[in-house]
């Protein structure tokens, strides 16, 4: 009996001292599946685990606690982890700790609480965060124009907004799509949703909500947006008080020389830009480079935007959403693909740009207590998505680069802060 007992005390003292820690590997060979790797870290978090995101160690690496249960969530999403030893994760921890090391500890404290800003009955291929939240089984919550007006923000950590139009000119889908079913219907439901809420227009309503988001923004929230979600948003604030729809979005003239009415000091990143008036033209103003891809200055198999190299320790927040695999990303076109240098404000930091004209691909800032990001494009692995084309499946692209930012940007609110020294 007492030989049991000392061998059953050998193994627990064994299995302590050498299985302490899981460590999900995030570099390019090392992670089978670096988006199901987040869902897990994620996973982790809300069942009130301890997790490390380990910045610039190994293209970005989680330190999670050994446990039955996450080793066994790891199996089950495919996900590559090693188990360390106290010893190992200690020597790791003092490596990364050493000043001459380009590398930080951050430390995630709890689950963010995400919602998604899209229209009802929309499904979730239909913009690439919630194709990726669904593939990395990061639940979310889908909210829209009553939730936001009815103060629900207040409900969440962070907000994400994607193939959106503030302006209220229906996504400037009237020159190619004005007769089709879809756009009909849609200008039909936004129509009696801004009736239904007490607007006379559906242009007053979206930049009641635009507003709404601001100020969700300015109180200590994160906004994540992506393809026209970015500029048009920025536009509507821009643009309060200023009618700058055509007759066929809202059924009176815009404002004369609504132009020279623009506020820029109103935005949260542009500045500068001239808005495009023609109904017609599939683009909101000249922020935008999309026009720059369609002359053939861009070929897919050319387009790669580069993400920038911040210091770990003094920069942790920008190291933590530009944390990948690689430095150079695949580039993808959305109805806003990248943003003009020059209509940037100067306190914006470009954390990807392409090299080829300089475009900004991936910026952030912030704005009054919290924080905002702006990815162009539309599908980080479909180059130029159409309406109608088919979702992207993801276990196709279980180590795509584009959509780690995307993530990175959904684990960042679960960060304990510190300043950002640039």
């Amino acid at each position: 009996m007492r030989k049991v007992i000392y061998f059953l005390t050998l193994f627990f003292f064994i299995n302590k001292c050498f299985a302490a820690f899981i460590l999900l590997p995030m570099e390019a060979e090392g992670q089978q599946n670096h988006l199901k790797a987040y869902g897990i870290t994620y996973w982790a978090l809300d069942k009130s685990y301890k997790v490390s995101w380990l910045l610039n160690y190994r293209g970005g690496s989680f330190l999670l606690p050994d446990a039955p249960e996450v080793r066994k969530e790891c199996q089950i999403r495919g996900v590559t982890f090693e188990v360390l030893s106290d010893a190992a994760t200690n020597l790791i921890l003092e490596d990364i700790s050493s000043p001459s090391q380009n590398m930080e500890t951050v430390v995630l404290e709890k689950a963010p609480k995400i919602a998604v800003y899209t229209p009802k009955g929309k499904q979730p291929w239909d913009d690439a965060v919630t194709l990726v939240l669904t593939y990395a089984e990061i639940p979310y919550t889908e909210i829209y124009d009553e939730e936001v007006l009815s103060d629900q923000l207040l409900l969440y950590d962070w907000l994400h907004l994607h193939h959106e139009d503030f302006t209220g000119q229906y996504g400037k889908f009237f020159g190619s799509y004005r007769n089709t079913p879809w756009y009909i219907e849609q200008k039909e439901k936004s129509e009696a949703l801004a009736k239904k809420l007490g607007y006379t227009k559906v242009s007053e309503q979206k930049l009641a909500v635009a507003l709404k988001i601001r100020d969700f923004v300015i109180g200590g929230g994160f906004m994540f947006a992506m393809c026209s979600a970015t500029d048009s948003f920025d536009i509507a604030l821009s643009a309060e008080g200023v009618d700058i729809c055509e007759p066929m979005f809202d059924g009176d003239a815009s404002a004369p020389n609504y132009q020279s009415l623009i506020n820029y000091s109103n935005t949260f990143a542009f500045k500068d830009y001239a808005l495009v008036r023609n109904p017609i033209v599939y683009e909101f103003s000249d922020i935008d480079t999309t026009e720059e891809h369609g002359k053939g200055v861009f070929t897919m198999d050319k387009d790669y935007f580069t993400l920038m190299e911040y210091s770990a320790k003094w920069d942790p927040i920008p190291t933590m959403l530009c944390q990948n695999h690689t430095q150079l990303v695949k580039g993808f076109m959305g109805q806003t693909t990248a943003f003009a240098a020059d209509k940037i404000k100067s306190n914006i930091l470009v954390m990807g740009e392409c090299k080829i004209n300089g475009e900004a691909r991936y910026i952030h800032g912030t704005k009054g207590k919290g924080m905002f990001t702006f990815y162009g494009g539309h599908d980080p692995e479909d180059y130029q998505h159409r309406v109608g084309d088919a979702p992207t499946v993801l276990d196709l692209h279980p180590n795509s680069p584009g959509y780690r930012l995307i993530l990175n940007n959904v684990l960042f609110p679960a960060a304990r802060k510190k300043k950002l020294k640039t």
